[in-house]
């Protein structure tokens, strides 16, 4: 197995629309989901798809997506 590449996932919660919209510069992509698992299945996605032509030297199966997600705090029901 080759050495694993990682490429963050940038994710912030979009309020308004109810979905995280998140990016990866390093694929390039951009797409939203309703959940985190939705938002990673869609660049998870296109990144395989994308690697060939922006990573030509990368493994797809050595190919690890890391989220950092971002969303304000929200007090506890009381």
């Amino acid at each position: 197995m080759s050495k694993p590449v990682i490429f963050t996932i940038s994710a912030t919660w979009d309020d308004e629309a109810s979905v995280w919209s998140g990016h990866c510069d390093d694929i390039p992509a951009a797409a939203d989901g309703a959940t985190l698992d939705e938002l990673l299945a869609k660049i998870s996605a296109m990144a395989l798809d994308l690697l060939p032509d922006n990573h030509p030297d990368v493994d797809p199966a050595s190919l690890f997506l890391q989220i950092t997600a971002l969303r304000e705090a929200e007090p506890a029901a009381a």
